[in-house]
């Protein structure tokens, strides 16, 4: 699937450009994804050359390829929205790092066969139009015994109810929101694939408040109301698996963050 030339998006593919573009003042100092512990906990269980050749797909702010690149590898962070890529090159230049970027989309890789060593995804793949695309491209760009880590927001699998409620509330949230993947969708992709999966959680990750998302995704007044009444009403395997509550009047739930590591054939 390798591509050259102009980028050609779809429908979703372009609403992530355009969101992330317009939003990716908020995803830089003082952004939640800041914090990369749950990064460094993920690398520890990845035993990496010293000098890894690492790819950061939907980089964002930058904040998990210039962890990689602090620790010595030679870090590409890729993204489909190029003000991203620019906050992102002026925050490795800033720290004094030397990292590559590229512009494109998570289900097109302008990169050759058995490229890299780790690719790496953090909080990003839940706006990807094609999760399959985006795990077969990750497979094609891996050396043979290469990494895949992949960190996002997810629903425990045989949880229907609370998943559809999720998928409502997030995309009234942020339009160019396309869906979580449970943690055996996506093994199930990665094995189809050639990846195979050596380490696969759910943790419990608690949310700033309502408000803070609603800011950070620009949310428009009239979703914002909807979101509030889905949230009143809620049915108890959403209040359950969210933990859902108030905090100081603030609203309060725990996101169920995945991690995933899978090793190329």
């Amino acid at each position: 699937m390798r591509y050259n030339g102009p980028m050609k998006l779809d429908a979703v593919q372009q609403a992530a450009q355009e969101q992330f573009a317009r939003q990716s003042h908020r995803y830089g100092s003082g952004h939640i994804l800041e914090n990369v512990e749950d990064v460094q906990v993920a690398i520890d269980k990845i035993p990496l050359p010293a000098k890894a050749s690492v790819l950061d797909v939907a980089t964002g702010g930058g904040h998990t390829g210039l962890y990689l690149a602090s620790l010595g590898h030679a870090v590409t962070l890729a993204d489909i929205a190029q003000p991203m890529l620019d906050r992102a090159a002026r925050t490795a230049a800033e720290r004094g790092f030397t990292v590559q970027t590229r512009q494109h989309a998570a289900e097109q890789f302008p990169y050759p066969d058995a490229h890299f060593d780790l690719v790496t995804c953090r909080v990003a793949a839940h706006h990807f139009s094609s999760p399959p695309h985006f795990i077969q491209e990750t497979a094609r760009v891996l050396k043979p015994g290469g990494y895949f880590l992949l960190i996002d927001g997810s629903v425990e699998d045989d949880q229907p109810e609370a998943e559809a409620w999720s998928h409502t509330v997030e995309k009234l949230r942020d339009p160019s929101h396309h869906r979580f993947l449970t943690p055996r969708a996506w093994s199930k992709l990665c094995a189809a694939s050639g990846l195979a999966v050596q380490h696969v959680v759910l943790t419990p990750f608690k949310q700033p408040d309502l408000n803070w998302y609603f800011e950070t995704a620009a949310t428009s007044p009239e979703n914002r109301t909807k979101v509030l009444e889905l949230i009143a009403h809620a049915p108890e395997s959403a209040k359950k698996l969210f933990h859902l509550g108030e905090e100081d009047g603030k609203i309060i739930w725990w996101w169920q963050r995945l991690t995933l590591i899978a090793r190329k054939h």
